[in-house]
């Protein structure tokens, strides 16, 4: 199939699907045209793809689940691998959380301590 096929057999974009080629988690041959052609096989593998991106992990960290990407993966009992990266992505993710968090707080606190006009003004332009 071509890319746009499997672009709308999976909800991917054609330049998501390149993107998860150039990173190597999919494949392609080329046709005498030069078009991308790929095998059926991909559409589960690029809908896992995806569903691992929505979980909140990377490219990278989807890298680790390669050598189950082509099954079904919400039926298959998840690696220790796998777990373990999920675990240090999640923790990345608390702490950017944090952080942010944080810094809304400072925010916040600065405009609650700052006296407020009985007018509300806005920045000049």
């Amino acid at each position: 199939m071509r890319i746009g096929e499997l672009a709308e057999a999976t909800g991917a974009t054609a330049r998501a699907l390149r993107h998860y080629e150039q990173a190597g988690l999919i494949s392609s041959e080329r046709a005498s045209n030069g078009y991308r052609v790929y095998e059926e096989r991909a559409v589960v593998r690029v809908r896992n793809i995806r569903h691992l991106l929505a979980a909140g992990l990377t490219l990278d960290d989807v890298r680790v689940f390669l050598p189950c990407l082509d099954g079904d993966m919400a039926a298959a009992p998840p690696s220790d691998k796998g777990l373990s990266v999920a675990r240090e992505r999640l923790a990345v993710l608390n702490a950017r959380i944090a952080a942010q968090t944080e810094t809304r707080d400072r925010l916040e606190a600065a405009l609650r301590d700052r006296r407020r006009p009985t007018t509300p003004t806005h920045p000049t332009r």
